[in-house]
């Protein structure tokens, strides 16, 4: 036999024991031969024994269970069962993400197990029913901006939003924003440009899935001075919903009972410091807006904003608006 036929023969051997075979799904060396034949290719059982010795000497984990209904494996693979779940969790909720690219990319995780395991994860994806955008354009925004990080340079975009009547329309009538991209980050099922904006001199953020003819520009980027020290992690903890604010070091009175619940949003490392037997305080850095103050009101009376004095006054102030909303009658708003 030619060595080509036997590279291909180890190949198909391989690819076979790759789909076919799991923990729970073993083949004995008359199975491999028998879809060997179907793939136009013939082996004695003392050559695919010979083949499998010579893929597990190059790495592949092949098992063999002994006795009856036994048979060989792949044992580890590059992905386990579990890591692939969780992929296919994070591509299914995330929202940038069109269905018809979650699906493509959930096909193609499942080419990394065997055909029997890539059913649970078929199954797994029909648990969600989230709204997902509705265009491919952020593919290729992502692409210009790791282009223009690589390359050190500014770059150039059309920022959209929604309108009641024309549905999604640029801002400030269609005019380029330019700025220098440092990181995206993923928040909420959104994915975020954070950039440094020359004009005001400020860090900003821009939801790449409304970015629109977005280009490098010639110009080098700016204000890496601002990112040296920049800590994502804690940009991204202190910004609610990603809406911007002015930083501030806020103390919040909590009922000992959502003490997961502040740990969960500003990081296991906040230190609670008791108050009383049912409160504790804790001093955090957050970005002042109004989606803090709805997810302070979202808590209600499990959380009390105690200072500073200008950020309560702040806070009582976006209630009494709410409150005089809810006063008027509808054709009064």
């Amino acid at each position: 036999m030619a060595i080509s036929s036997v590279k291909l023969r180890m190949l198909y051997i391989m690819k076979i024991l790759l789909e076919k075979t799991d923990g729970e799904h073993t083949m004995s060396a008359a199975d491999i031969g028998k879809a060997l034949g179907a793939l136009g290719m013939s082996a004695d059982r003392k050559t695919i024994y010979s083949d499998i010795e010579t893929l597990r000497e190059s790495g592949l984990d092949i098992l063999q269970s002994k006795g009856m209904g036994g048979g060989y494996h792949i044992g580890s693979r590059e992905f386990e069962l579990p890591e692939l779940k969780l992929l296919v969790d994070a591509v299914q909720a995330s929202r940038f993400i069109t269905s018809k690219k979650s699906e493509e990319l959930i096909r193609k995780l499942e080419h990394l197990t065997s055909e029997h395991e890539a059913r649970q994860l078929q199954r797994h994806v029909f648990i969600y029913d989230r709204p997902k955008a509705g265009n491919e354009t952020i593919y290729y925004n992502v692409d210009q901006i790791h282009t223009a990080i690589l390359l050190d340079r500014q770059i150039t975009f059309q920022y959209v939003q929604w309108t009641v009547r024309e549905g999604l329309v640029p801002k400030k009538g269609g005019a380029l924003y330019q700025i220098s991209p440092w990181a995206l980050t993923w928040d909420d099922g959104n994915y975020y440009l954070i950039g440094y904006d020359e004009t005001p001199g400020l860090i900003k953020h821009y939801r790449v899935d409304k970015m629109r003819k977005t280009q490098v520009a010639r110009e080098e980027r700016v204000g890496k001075e601002g990112f040296q020290d920049f800590d994502l992690a804690a940009f991204v903890k202190k910004t609610f919903s990603m809406y911007g604010g002015r930083d501030e070091e806020v103390t919040l009175l909590c009922k000992n009972e959502i003490a997961g619940v502040v740990k969960d949003r500003f990081g296991r490392e906040t230190l609670l410091v008791p108050a009383d037997a049912e409160h504790f305080r804790v001093h955090v850095s957050v970005a002042v807006s109004r989606q803090f103050f709805g997810w302070v009101t979202g808590i209600g009376k499990g959380m009390r904003i105690a200072g500073p004095e200008h950020v309560k006054s702040a806070y009582r102030e976006y209630l009494r608006e709410i409150l005089e909303g809810y006063m008027l009658r509808d054709d009064e708003m």
